[in-house]
């Protein structure tokens, strides 16, 4: 199969195959990595259609990949908390579209860095909620139209966290342990069927990740980027983009990224910092 160029970052990148005729879910799209990815994946061919509670900010992307790429990109409200949403927001996508090749599992989020001897509960269930219910019912949901496009593909956003355990982080950690579990299992069950599994595991990206684990604490959240080089939003859609782009016998199963400056979920190395 011949290669194509698709613009990333404003660079022409040769890949295996493009997204044209193809139709890709992202969920948390409204921000970070989800928003990125999202325009990543119609930059690169990919008609999309793009899932948040954050409506407005739907808008805005869809119009922004409009005037990139000439297509339009189709917005539902989701939240994958809610199963009756995600019920909706599928039968929509399915309906306009008919199909569906890509599932990113992007929705999710860390709230709080208490101990658990001191954590909040409603926290606890909301990051259960999200990382790890909301995938499963969005992939439980759109296996079948994955298995149906003969060329189905799931990415679910890990972490490093997945990998290794800290203090403070318990139950987000857990969350994405989980998410780490869930994958595997997946390449089990689909093994046979025309469906790729791949888990992106970040380390540290600069996004709204770190203001809403603080509950909107700027000052906090802007602590923890200091004085290291974190990685982007648009870091981690390339990696995206790469996995669903490889010809339909290559399976990325994992990567996990980091930026140069972080060797660990805890262990960084800081401009400026005394030893």
């Amino acid at each position: 199969m011949g290669t194509t160029c698709a613009y990333l970052k404003g660079e022409c990148v040769e890949m295996a195959i493009d997204g044209r005729g193809k139709v890709a879910v992202v969920t948390g799209a409204s921000s970070g990595i989800g928003r990125q990815t999202a325009i990543a994946l119609a930059r690169a061919g990919f008609d999309v259609a793009v899932g948040a509670r954050r409506k407005e900010r739907l808008a805005e992307l869809t119009d922004e990949i409009a005037r990139e790429t000439g297509r339009k990109a189709h917005a539902w409200a989701l939240d994958v908390t809610s199963a009756e949403s995600i019920d909706a927001f599928v039968q929509g996508v399915v309906g306009h579209f008919g199909r569906v090749h890509v599932l990113v599992n992007n929705a999710g989020k860390a709230l709080g860095r208490d101990p658990v001897e001191t954590g909040d509960e409603a926290d606890w269930q909301e990051m259960l909620d999200t990382n790890v219910m909301g995938l499963m019912r969005m992939t439980k949901r759109l296996i079948p139209h994955l298995v149906a496009s003969g060329d189905g593909h799931i990415v679910n956003l890990g972490s490093i966290a997945g990998h290794e355990s800290y203090a403070g982080g318990s139950v987000y950690c857990a969350t994405k342990f989980a998410v780490r579990a869930i994958t595997e299992a997946l390449r089990h069950e689909l093994l046979g069927k025309p469906v790729r599994v791949t888990s992106i595991d970040p380390g540290m990206v600069e996004t709204e990740f770190s203001l809403v684990r603080f509950h909107g604490d700027s000052s906090q959240a802007s602590k923890v980027y200091q004085g290291v080089r974190p990685l982007t939003a648009d870091d981690i859609a390339d990696c995206i983009v790469f996995a669903v782009t490889r010809p339909a016998h290559v399976n990325i199963d994992q990567m996990i990224v980091t930026s140069i400056d972080q060797a660990g979920a805890r262990v960084f190395h800081r401009q400026g910092a005394t030893s």
